[in-house]
């Protein structure tokens, strides 16, 4: 159900400490979700797709974003580019095997990046799965769904605790897998110390409300164990998509980033 590990971002007094933890659900038949939480990259990707295409989907994605690990120096354009590119695989794949027409997925995920001469995060999406930033015990959602009730909300349709339970929550207006290829948003910011990120499915953020996600990260500080409370939390509410979890902790000596600006710049991936 999980695995969990420790890395070093730069320097001896920094470390990101990660946990992730996935769920097949209560209705589904197999898990069509893939993460990685590996090195400096950590991603969701909730695959679509019949006959087991959209695990195939969702199990390209991250192993494409798994690649970011091999280099020494990313930049976010280096990320763009490999968004690109895997949508690219993703159809290519299709073309290569019949049964996996149609199949596509959905990403989020969190790196590293070199931006100015220093280390920052990028966030990046395209779709519905998410990235929640968790700073000074306030959470905010960093991504933004790419779904039918996003815009309806956006346009004064409807109320986000209607868009909560709208019948077209699921309809989502982007994913990778598509031709032409989806644009990505994309935000870059500095670390900061005592910051957390949530990465996850909307098999969780259909069945557990916000601020469950929140009390959760101010009870557990082991990503891992943080992880496995969502996801199970998650499968007690319904369970009725598969569930994917990552969670992300920066820690740092205080002193390291008192002057940091730390909010997030938002710019899209141009197609």
């Amino acid at each position: 159900m999980s695995a969990g590990h420790y890395s070093a971002l730069t320097g001896p007094d920094v470390r990101i400490r990660s946990g992730a933890a996935t769920h097949v659900g209560r209705v589904r038949d197999h898990n069509e979700d893939n993460l990685i939480a590996e090195g400096r990259v950590y991603a969701i990707a909730d695959g679509m797709g019949g006959h087991a295409a959209g695990e195939v989907a969702s199990k390209i994605a991250v192993q494409c974003l798994g690649e970011l690990n091999t280099r020494e120096h990313v930049r976010s354009e280096d990320v763009v580019a490999l968004l690109r590119r895997t949508n690219r695989e993703i159809l290519e794949s299709a073309a290569r095997h019949p049964e996996q027409t149609g199949m596509g997925t959905t990403v989020a995920g969190l790196t590293v990046v070199d931006a100015g001469g220093a280390d920052h995060w990028i966030v990046f999406n395209v779709g519905d799965s998410r990235v929640y930033r968790f700073l000074g015990n306030r959470m905010s959602m960093v991504t933004q769904d790419h779904s039918e009730v996003r815009e309806m909300v956006d346009a004064g349709l409807i109320t986000a605790e209607e868009a909560q339970r709208h019948p077209l929550r699921n309809i989502i207006t982007r994913s990778l897998g598509t031709e032409p290829g989806p644009n990505a948003d994309v935000w870059v910011f500095p670390p900061h110390p005592g910051e957390r990120f949530v990465l996850c499915s909307d098999g969780l953020s259909n069945e557990i409300d916000d601020r469950t996600i929140m009390v959760t990260l101010q009870k557990y500080d082991d990503p891992q164990a943080a992880a496995d409370a969502l996801c199970i939390a998650a499968v007690e509410a319904g369970g009725r998509d598969n569930i994917s979890v990552v969670v992300v902790a920066f820690d740092a000596d205080e002193d390291d980033n008192d002057e940091a600006d730390t909010a997030p710049r938002h710019t899209l991936m141009p197609t």
